[in-house]
C-alpha cells in the first residue's frame, strides 16, 4: 500500500477535495447535523491523502488566525474538515493527515495552539492524539453577527501554550 500526502493551498486545491466532501458529507446528511446552518471559513491549506489510484481519501484543513483568549491575543492554528472516505477508514490516514497538519503549524513557529471542533463520537480519536477539551466559551462571527459557538465541542492541542478554560474569540468564522 502506498499513499501520497500533499499540503496544498486551500482555494487552489478545493477542486481536488470537493468530491471527498460530497461523498462523506452529502447535502442531505449535512442538513441533519448540529452544525448544518453554520457558515465556516475556507481552509488556507489542505492536507490531502491520496491512495495508489490517486483518489483523495482523506482531508484535513488548516486555518491560521489571531484569536483572543480572555482578552489576550494568541495565534491559533485551526484544524477543520477532517474527513476520510468510508472505504478508507481505519487505515491510519486521518492520523497521518492530522500529524502533518500539526507539524506544519509547529514548523511555522508562531502558532500557540491548535484548535478544532468535533462531535462527541470523534472526541476519543482526537484526545488520543494529544487534544484536550477546552472548558469555556467560544465566540465567532456569523452572517448575523458575533455569536457564541456551541454546535460542536472545542478541543485544543498545545504547540507552545494552550488555553484549557476561559473564553476564546475566534475573531472570524469558525472552521
Amino acid at each position: 500500500m502506498s499513499i501520497e500526502i500533499d499540503i496544498l493551498n486551500g482555494d487552489e486545491s478545493w477542486p481536488m477535495a470537493e468530491p471527498l466532501f460530497n461523498a462523506v458529507w452529502p447535502p442531505e446528511l449535512v442538513k441533519t447535523l448540529p452544525w448544518a446552518d453554520i457558515v465556516f471559513a475556507h481552509a488556507e491549506l489542505r492536507v490531502l491523502v491520496q491512495n495508489e489510484a490517486d483518489d483523495v481519501v482523506c482531508h484535513v484543513g488548516i486555518y491560521r488566525r489571531e484569536v483572543k483568549w480572555n482578552g489576550r491575543k494568541m495565534r491559533a492554528g485551526g484544524i477543520g474538515g477532517v474527513l476520510t472516505r468510508k472505504d478508507s477508514r481505519r487505515k491510519g490516514y486521518a492520523s497521518v493527515a492530522l500529524n502533518a497538519a500539526i507539524q506544519t503549524l509547529k514548523d511555522e513557529g508562531s502558532t500557540d495552539f491548535a484548535l478544532l471542533f468535533c462531535e462527541p463520537h470523534n472526541a476519543p480519536f482526537y484526545m488520543g492524539r494529544g487534544f484536550k477539551p477546552f472548558d469555556g466559551e467560544i465566540w465567532c462571527e456569523q452572517p448575523q453577527g458575533r455569536v457564541r459557538f456551541e454546535a460542536i465541542a472545542p478541543y485544543v492541542h498545545e504547540l507552545r501554550r494552550a488555553p484549557l478554560r476561559g473564553t476564546i474569540d475566534l475573531g472570524g468564522l469558525p472552521w
